[in-house]
């Protein structure tokens, strides 16, 4: 089992309230916070690590725009993706991740954004203070987007593909990219796309 399981919090996760079953993959060095809802279903996981259903296109998208692979990532034969190989690509580029909200309640059996209501939102000045190198955080839905919004007091939502400043901290921007999710309707390469533009941004590719 991987080390970035939160023993406590799976185990917690009873009575309806389900609490986040990943510990924030964020260090020091840190350079890019992508910081998303809530994981799906554990049983739609292919591994123990943030974008873990296989047919979201997260880490194909990653894979195009740093190695012109969309199947860098991806292990076709078992359905799964290659986390030893994106543990240390995350580490190389200091992209770091975590999601908006602690606890929810699914109020559907599925992962839409819509169907989820927060019941303990993350601390996100916690996790922008574990890393001095990072510049900016990156959200990829709407409902991540409002609520980093709301917390960093930014007075209006951007749309996909903008980089608005953070008030009050220096030096941090956020920026919004489409889902990665395969029911975004746009294709994967015009993703890879904006996602290539948005990286360079802030990281040597």
């Amino acid at each position: 089992m991987s080390s970035f399981l939160n023993i406590n919090n799976i185990q917690k996760s009873t009575g309806g309230i389900e609490y986040h079953p990943l510990q924030p993959f964020i260090f020091p060095d840190t350079r890019l916070l992508f910081l998303g809802s809530f994981p799906p279903q554990r049983k739609r996981w292919c591994m123990d690590f943030f974008y873990p259903n296989f047919i979201n296109d997260h880490w194909r998208i990653q894979g195009l725009v740093f190695y012109d692979d969309k199947d860098y990532f991806v292990d076709n034969q078992h359905k799964c993706f290659k986390l030893d190989l994106i543990i240390a690509h995350c580490h190389k580029y200091g992209i770091g991740f975590y999601d908006t909200a602690s606890a929810v309640r699914r109020l559907a059996d599925n992962a839409s954004d819509k169907f989820l209501e927060v019941v303990q939102p993350t601390d996100i000045f916690s996790l922008i203070r574990r890393s001095s190198q990072l510049t900016a955080i990156i959200t990829t839905g709407a409902k991540a987007t409002e609520t980093v919004c709301q917390t960093l007091s930014i007075s209006f939502i951007p749309a996909v593909g903008e980089i608005v400043p953070v008030p009050q901290i220096d030096g941090l921007s956020l920026g919004r990219l489409p889902s990665s999710s395969r029911a975004y309707p746009m294709n994967i390469l015009k993703k890879a796309e904006a996602y290539k533009t948005m990286f360079q941004r802030f990281i040597s590719l």
